[in-house]
C-alpha cells in the first residue's frame, strides 16, 4: 500500500504541485528517496528518523521507499521533511490514513520532533487554495500562510505531537492569523535636506512617473540623502503589489515570524555585489537584488565601481520587468519591476567639477571621461533623467529647515499617479504607470502639442535619439503634465523632459 501526500516544489515564485508516496515494505531494512532530490532531502531521512523517536514512535524494521513526483521534476529544500514525516506515520498507522487527503504539506523537522520554519510558503498557500487544498505548515509561517485568503483551511503546529492530537481531534489547533510587521521607525523626511531644490524636484518627477534616475555630483552632496527618501513620496502598496513584494521575500526567506511588510522595498547593494546577487542565481536559483527590490527601489550608490558585468545584467530586467535566470536542467523566472535610482562621482577624485581644481592624474575632462566610461551607453539609454548635484554650501547648511516635507511632496505624487491610474484604466490598462506604458499607448496618451512636437522632432535629430530615448522624454514629459494637472503635453514639459535627456547624452558620449 502507498501512502500520498501532497508538497510542492517551487519555481521561482512558482509553487508546483509535489506527490509524496511513501511505502513499506518487508525487506532489507532501508529508508531511500528517490525522485530527483538534492543533498538537503537526502539528509531528511535522519532528521524524520530523529523527530518519529523523539515523539514516541520509531520506525518500523522494513523497507521505507520514498518517491516524490513527478521524478524529472528538480526538488531542493528542507520543507520536504514534514510530508515524508507524515507519510511514514499515516503508513504506520499513527495518524488516521486519511487525514492528510485535502492537504498541501510543507515544514522542516528538528531533531527534537518540532517544525522549524521554511522559505515559501505564501506561494505555497496560494498553490493550495488554487487546487482547493488547505495548508499543514510551521506555526511560524502560520500568519503568512493566512494571506492566502479565508476560506484556505489552515494547520499551523509546533511539532509532530501537536499535529498528531489535532488529528486524533484531542487538541485543536486553531487557524492562524495574517500579521503585519511592525514598522521599525518613520521613513526618512525630505525635510531633512537643506538646499538641493532642483534635486528634490527631479525626485518628485521620479516619484510620480515611477523613472529611473541617475544624480551626478561630489561627494557629500546628499544623493544617498536623496535617494534614501524616495520612499517617503511614494504612493502605498496596492493589494496586488503588497502580494507580488511578499510571495518573492516568502520565497527568499525574508518574512519573519510569517509577518508581511506594507512598506516597499528599498535595497541598497554594495558596489562588490556579484551579478548573481544583483540579478540572482547560485546553486538553488535565490532571486537576487533586483527581484528583492519588485513594485520598490534599487539604489546603486557609486553606481561606476561596479562590475560593468553586474551593470550590464541590469539592462534585460530593466526592459522587460522580470529576469529570468536559466540552468541546464531548468529555467526560473523572477518579478523585478523595480525603479532604478543610482548615484556616482563625476569622477574618480569626486571634484572634476569643482572650480579652481586641477586633477593630479589628467586634466579634469578627461578624469572625468574616463571614470564615467565604466558605464555602458545601452544602460543608460535605460535611464529617464540624469541630474548634476551640486555640493551644498554653508549658506544652505545655516538655513533653517525647508517647510515643505515629504508629506507634501507625496501628496503631489499620489495626485499624479491617481491620474494615470484613471487614463490607464479607461484604456484597459490597469496596473501600469507612466514609466511603464507601452509604446503603441505612449502615442496617444502623450502626444504633444504641436509647438511641442516641432521642439521634441528636431531636438530628437540634433541629439540623435534612439527610439527607446524618444519614448522616455515622452514618458517624463506625461509625468510632468501630470504633476501640473494639463491634459495635454505643452511645450514647456517637453523642454524640461529634453534638459534632463541632455545631461544623459553628455554621460554617454563619455561612455
Amino acid at each position: 500500500m502507498v501512502t500520498r501526500v501532497s508538497t510542492v516544489a517551487f519555481a521561482g515564485i512558482e509553487a508546483r504541485a509535489v506527490d509524496v508516496q511513501v511505502q513499506i515494505t518487508s525487506g532489507a531494512v532501508a529508508f531511500t528517496i528517490v525522485g530527483l532530490a538534492d543533498k538537503a532531502i537526502a539528509e531528511s531521512r535522519e532528521r524524520v528518523r530523529a523527530a518519529l523517536i523523539a515523539s514516541g514512535l520509531a520506525l518500523p524494521g522494513k523497507r521505507i521507499t520514498v518517491n516524490l513526483a513527478p521524478a524529472d521534476l528538480p526538488k531542493e529544500g528542507s520543507h520536504y521533511d514534514l510530508p515524508i514525516a507524515l507519510g511514514v506515520m499515516a503508513a504506520i498507522g499513527a495518524i488516521p490514513g486519511d487525514a492528510l487527503d485535502g492537504f498541501t504539506v510543507l515544514g522542516e523537522l528538528a531533531l527534537d520532533g518540532s517544525i522549524s520554519p521554511v522559505a515559501g510558503v505564501l506561494p505555497a498557500a496560494i498553490a493550495a487554495a488554487a487546487r482547493g487544498h488547505g495548508l499543514i505548515c510551521p506555526a511560524a509561517c502560520g500568519p503568512e500562510a493566512a494571506w492566502a485568503g479565508g476560506e484556505v483551511d489552515i494547520v499551523a503546529p509546533r511539532s509532530l505531537i501537536q499535529l498528531a492530537n489535532h488529528f486524533k481531534g484531542t487538541q485543536v489547533l486553531a487557524r492562524p492569523q495574517p500579521a503585519i510587521a511592525q514598522a521599525a521607525g518613520p521613513l526618512p523626511d525630505l525635510r531633512d535636506i537643506k538646499g538641493q531644490e532642483s534635486a528634490k524636484r527631479v525626485l518628485e518627477i521620479a516619484a510620480a512617473g515611477g523613472h529611473n534616475l541617475l544624480m551626478n555630483g561630489p561627494p557629500g552632496a546628499g544623493k544617498s540623502m536623496l535617494a534614501q527618501r524616495l520612499p517617503s513620496i511614494l504612493p502605498p502598496l496596492t493589494p496586488r503589489e503588497l502580494l507580488d513584494i511578499s510571495m518573492v521575500h516568502s520565497v527568499a526567506g525574508l518574512l519573519e515570524e510569517g509577518a508581511l511588510t506594507d512598506r516597499r522595498p528599498f535595497r541598497a547593494p554594495h558596489h562588490s555585489a556579484s551579478m548573481a546577487a544583483l540579478v540572482g542565481g547560485g546553486l538553488h536559483v535565490k532571486p537576487g537584488e533586483v527581484s528583492l527590490a519588485h513594485n520598490g527601489v534599487l539604489f546603486l550608490d557609486e553606481l561606476p565601481e561596479f562590475t560593468p558585468q553586474a551593470l550590464d545584467s541590469l539592462r534585460q530586467p530593466l526592459e522587460a520587468g522580470e529576469v529570468m535566470i536559466s540552468r541546464a536542467n531548468h529555467r526560473v523566472v523572477y518579478p523585478a519591476r523595480f525603479q532604478l535610482i543610482a548615484a556616482m562621482n563625476p569622477c574618480r577624485c569626486g571634484r572634476a567639477t569643482e572650480p579652481g581644481y586641477a586633477c593630479r592624474r589628467a586634466p579634469n575632462e578627461r578624469c572625468m571621461a574616463g571614470y564615467q566610461a565604466r558605464l555602458s551607453g545601452p544602460l543608460l539609454d535605460r535611464i529617464d533623467l540624469i541630474i548634476e548635484v551640486a555640493a551644498v554650501t554653508a549658506v544652505d547648511l545655516i538655513l533653517p529647515s525647508p517647510a515643505e516635507g515629504s508629506a507634501d511632496v507625496a501628496a503631489r505624487v499620489a495626485a499624479a499617479r491617481a491620474r494615470q491610474a484613471d487614463r490607464y484604466t479607461a484604456l484597459g490598462l490597469g496596473g501600469i504607470i507612466n514609466a511603464t506604458c507601452p509604446a503603441p499607448v505612449l502615442e496617444d496618451v502623450a502626444r504633444p502639442e504641436a509647438s511641442g512636437l516641432a521642439l521634441l522632432r528636431d531636438a530628437a535629430e540634433a541629439m540623435r535619439l534612439s527610439a527607446r530615448g524618444f519614448h522616455r522624454v515622452l514618458k517624463v514629459a506625461r509625468t510632468l503634465a501630470d504633476l501640473d494637472e494639463a491634459d495635454a503635453v505643452r511645450r514647456i514639459h517637453v523642454a524640461e523632459a529634453l534638459g534632463y535627456r541632455t545631461a544623459i547624452d553628455r554621460v554617454a558620449a563619455a561612455a
